[in-house]
């Protein structure tokens, strides 16, 4: 018998182990899923947020930074402008552009992305002008 009692222990300690491991992985998959959930729940919230500020912005502008892949703010960072200022946005955008040409050692990558931030602000620019002129038409009451 006492060998019996033996493989009964056993078994029973086999058995609490297999219970705790199954409940130390369901705990674990629990705190993972609250964890995705609440992150989802960030991404949803500033998508959201996002999408209120490019609302704001006008629908032209946000058609705009859907195109070219840049935002306004973006594309005001990449060629350090403050104000849409055409002059300034060619100043800098000449600077940046030489500096950056791969005959000097520069980088096409970030050649590139000043190209398409002058084409973002002069799209921006455009679409200023084109409510300007809305503006002017419409009738004064």
């Amino acid at each position: 018998m006492p060998w019996q009692l033996v493989v009964l222990v056993q078994g029973l300690q086999a058995q609490v182990s297999a219970k705790y491991l199954a409940q130390i992985i369901v705990m674990g998959v629990q705190v993972v899923g609250r964890a995705f959930a609440r992150a989802l729940r960030q991404e949803f919230a500033g998508n959201r947020a996002a999408a209120d500020a490019r609302g704001r912005a006008g629908h032209q502008s946000a058609a705009a930074s859907n195109l070219s892949g840049l935002s306004l703010q973006e594309a005001q960072q990449i060629l350090n402008v403050s104000k849409l200022s055409p002059e300034e946005i060619q100043k800098n955008y000449e600077h940046l552009f030489k500096v950056n040409d791969k005959s000097v050692g520069g980088s096409f990558y970030l050649q590139s992305k000043v190209v398409r931030a002058r084409e973002r602000l002069q799209e921006e620019l455009r679409i200023q002008a084109q409510e300007d002129r809305e503006k002017e038409r419409m009738p004064k009451t």
